[in-house]
């Protein structure tokens, strides 16, 4: 897909490199149609006598960022989520977030999701079939991550504003293996692209435009790309930028091999 056009003072389909909430805020009111993302887990903060902390071991499997420490405090958390949550409603008409419940992310989720009740229109499970271990010993292991659907209409009850299914084709468990096809050499976190295709299909049409604010990888970009839809990622991780725009140049070198798929709401 090639585009001219732009979002706000972005190129559309493209990867922008900066802090996402600085970025969005630079985007007018309305501006896209979807966000689907998949925030930081918040996976290295952990509880030692009492206190949240960072942890100290730096080679941790928790460690999935080179240049993002991922050890917020609850609060700062919390606080930095609530201002990303309230311009993902200003600028879209959905957003879909992936998130894992996880000791540094578990309290400042719940009062997230009170504080945005209103705009919560429902959540789905990713059944991930398995999980890692558990952290240590006394902890669950965790198969599932959960999916947040934010509405911006705000309107009481569980219908969504726009969505592409009719009644009966959306389940709210969604089967997806931990890997999938999006195992990315250079990030050690990427979520599996049949998440973001199935949510774009769900709750976009062709040529609406995604935003994903964490692109990462560009796992969702690149669903979108192959989607037919337009997209727009923000990255702070330079090094995450040029592999997303590497994966983006693929399918423009190689466009049979990425022909879209029909667009039937399948798991």
């Amino acid at each position: 897909m090639t585009c001219e056009r732009k979002i706000g003072p972005y190129d559309c389909c493209s990867v922008v490199e900066g802090d996402c909430l600085e970025l969005m805020k630079a985007l007018p009111d309305g501006c896209v149609d979807a966000v689907i993302t998949s925030p930081p887990y918040n996976m290295r903060t952990r509880i030692r006598n009492g206190k949240y902390v960072e942890r100290e071991i730096a080679q941790h499997f928790s460690r999935k960022y080179e240049h993002f420490a991922d050890a917020l405090s609850p609060e700062e958390y919390y606080r930095f989520h609530g201002a990303v949550l309230r311009e993902y409603i200003r600028i879209a008409s959905i957003a879909v977030v992936n998130i894992q419940v996880v000791t540094g992310s578990k309290a400042s989720w719940f009062r997230l999701i009170g504080d945005f009740r209103e705009f919560l229109k429902d959540v789905a499970v990713w059944d991930k079939g398995e999980g890692q271990p558990a952290m240590h010993a006394a902890i669950m292991n965790r198969g599932y991550e959960l999916v947040l659907l934010f509405d911006s209409s705000g309107t009481a009850g569980r219908e969504f504003k726009k969505c592409h299914f009719a009644r009966g084709e959306m389940p709210d468990i969604w089967r997806f293996g931990r890997g999938g096809n999006g195992s990315i050499e250079g990030h050690a976190a990427p979520f599996p692209i049949e998440l973001p295709t199935f949510a774009a299909k769900g709750w976009t049409d062709d040529a609406d435009t995604i935003l994903d604010p964490f692109c990462g990888s560009g796992t969702t970009l690149v669903a979108s790309k192959k989607l037919g839809r337009h997209f727009l990622g923000f990255e702070i991780s330079p090094e995450y930028c040029a592999i997303a725009r590497r994966r983006l140049a693929e399918i423009d070198a190689q466009p049979s091999l990425f022909a879209p798929k029909p667009e039937q709401l399948t798991l």
